[in-house]
């Protein structure tokens, strides 16, 4: 047992040992790259040529780009695959009550491939430029119009290097006469707002439509409830996202992420403020009587204070058992003057006073008990109340908490089909952004669900299968890891390798025989005829014993036979004993003369 702990330690300090010597092996490896980068630029080309001839993986399967097209009626689709910015105004408008220098919508657009993509040819449009506000837009083929079908809105969103503080978010712009593309800013009036929006650790994805009072005629942001799904790895991965909002007649809707359901509700439940008001409001001019007693609990009027309740007596005071430490330095100050300060060459006495060496520790406590003034320390007063105040009792004339009557809401109105909004004609983007190149792709505003999800497929289900298909294994990526952190070795080895290692050691192992040749070299017995001299000494033994028993078992056989033996022939003895004096009684008698016969003549 302590050979295998002993062999797990030293897997360990192995595993450990060669993280230090691959760190130490960068580290030597980058000074004698330094050193003669020069002359083994040829030689690492020919050894990297060679490698990858010899040991190259397999390559990885080749996902080929074609433009989407879409498989049925829509309102609004853009892919960007042209590479420009047709169909599209950049705003010129400035935001209202803005200094001028921040206020100019001059953020910069451009339609370029994603940094990193793994598919040649699919563009998209990227927010370039952080820190400055931005607006485009583009009209839809059509208004769209809420009536018997659904809305779906979908677009892809890729924040290719991360995002710090800033929205992804599409706006659907309401159809107005006064809309005007050019002067797209953040009071245009829109109908719905939908998409990702971050600023620290607040991840949100927007549903934000606006909703007319019929009553005033006055417009009202409903903000769907937060989701309750983590949306924070949607905006830290630096992969392309699918946002999809699905708004049907019967006011449920949905949003989506990568085609997966992230929230949902009904218009009517889940908005926050209520598309509907409530019928009845607090009366605003009803007013709490003076009277009106809320106190649940009052001090009790008969209660009076003990004659012995000394409010003035401190809480603490000194301990009079307290002894002063032997070796305090009563003499001696906490702190005294730096001896090595000096006075600064600078030091202005006029204009900075006279110069005081700063204080510091008196080296002479440091092994004293302590300095200065010795006080006693203080402990709790038990003889301490404090201020007396009477008990509180249940208060006979409590009335409850006031609020005010109810009224009828004079602004009540109900309806019932919130999902009929203000119709949309165009879709705009208007954002600020502390992080740059936010990468847009795949716009579709449609009613057909499976037309959405044939655009995705062709969209963004190429990149997704493009990156699946560029990214390395589980294993792979581990090591890929691994290099980046060496720790990471000792992990695996606890992890994985340590677990086999002690499997095999405690179930495979066991103590190792000699081989018949080593037998052979010297006298020692093989284990076989060991085990049969133990086997025929042990049934030896047995037999022994067996036989002891038998003869013990004979001996008091034999010794209860003869004892029967002797006492059979006393009995006989006996009997024949008591036989002969009967017999020679007989004769005796027969012999007598009075007892024989007459002879008869």
């Amino acid at each position: 047992m302590e050979l295998k702990w002993l062999l797990c330690v030293t897997l360990l300090a192995l595993g450990i040992l060669a993280v230090q010597a691959h760190d130490m092996d960068e580290d030597n490896d980058a000074d004698d790259v330094v050193d003669i980068e020069d002359d083994l630029d040829d030689g690492i080309e020919d050894v990297e040529e060679s490698k990858s001839e010899t040991s190259s993986a397999p390559p990885a399967p080749k996902v080929t780009y074609r433009p989407p097209v879409p498989t049925g009626e829509v309102y609004f689709v853009e892919s960007f695959d042209k590479g420009t910015l047709d169909g599209w105004v950049l705003s010129r408008a400035k935001k209202d009550d803005t200094d001028d220098e921040i206020a100019k919508y001059d953020g910069k657009w451009e339609v370029q491939d994603m940094k990193e993509t793994k598919l040649p040819g699919d563009k998209g449009l990227v927010m370039v430029t952080r820190a400055k506000h931005h607006a485009i837009s583009s009209k839809l083929s059509k208004p769209f119009v809420f009536d018997t079908k659904p809305l779906i809105i979908q677009y892809e969103v890729n924040f290719q290097n991360g995002i710090e503080c800033g929205g992804a978010y599409v706006k659907l712009l309401s159809k107005t006469p006064e809309l005007n593309l050019d002067q797209f800013h953040d009071k245009t009036p829109y109908t719905i707002m939908f998409g990702p929006d971050k600023c620290g650790e607040d991840y949100k994805l927007h549903f934000i439509f606006r909703h007319k009072n019929p009553k005033t005629g006055k417009y009202e942001e409903k903000h769907a409830k937060r989701p309750d799904a983590d949306l924070k790895t949607y905006f830290t991965d630096k992969k392309t996202h699918l946002y999809t909002l699905v708004l049907n007649p019967d006011n449920s809707f949905e949003i989506l992420v990568d085609q997966t359901v992230v929230n949902s509700g009904n218009l009517l439940n889940d908005m926050s403020p209520p598309v509907n008001p409530p019928r009845e409001i607090e009366d605003p001019n009803d007013q709490k009587p003076e009277d009106w007693d809320e106190r649940p609990k009052i001090p009790d009027p008969d209660a009076v204070k003990p004659d012995d309740w000394d409010e003035d007596a401190p809480a603490k005071v000194a301990d009079e058992n307290a002894v002063k430490p032997e070796g305090w330095l009563d003499d001696e100050p906490e702190y005294v003057a730096d001896p090595d300060a000096e006075k600064p060459e600078d030091w202005d006495e006029d204009m900075d006073g006279e110069w005081e060496a700063p204080q510091i520790a008196n080296p002479k406590c440091e092994t004293a008990p302590g300095c200065g003034t010795w006080q006693r320390p203080m402990i709790d007063n038990p003889n301490y109340k404090g201020k007396w105040k009477p008990p509180m009792i249940d208060n006979v004339n409590y009335q409850g908490i006031w609020k005010p009557r109810k009224i009828p809401n004079p602004d009540f109105f109900e309806d019932l089909e919130p999902f009929k909004m203000t119709p949309v004609s165009a879709v705009g983007l208007e954002l600020w952004s502390m992080t740059s190149d936010i990468f847009f792709d795949n716009f579709i505003i449609c009613t057909d669900r499976a037309v959405a999800d044939d655009w995705a497929s062709d969209g963004w289900g190429l990149k997704k299968a493009a990156d699946g298909a560029a990214e390395p294994g589980v294993v792979g990526q581990m090591m890929a890891a691994a290099e980046e952190r060496p720790w990471l070795w000792v992990v695996y080895i606890l992890t994985v390798a340590l677990p086999v290692f002690l499997v095999v050691l405690f179930c495979c192992s066991g103590k190792k025989q000699p081989s018949a040749a080593e037998y052979k070299k010297t006298d020692a017995p093989q284990p076989d005829v060991v085990d049969d001299e133990k086997e025929e000494e042990k049934d030896k033994g047995e037999k022994e014993e067996e036989e002891e028993e038998e003869d013990a078992n004979e001996e008091k056989l034999g010794s209860d036979a003869d004892l029967g033996s002797a006492s059979q022939e006393e009995e006989e003895e006996e009997e024949e004993e008591d036989r002969k004096p009967a017999s020679e009684e007989e004769e005796t008698v027969n012999r007598s003369p009075r007892n024989r016969k007459p002879r008869k003549d």
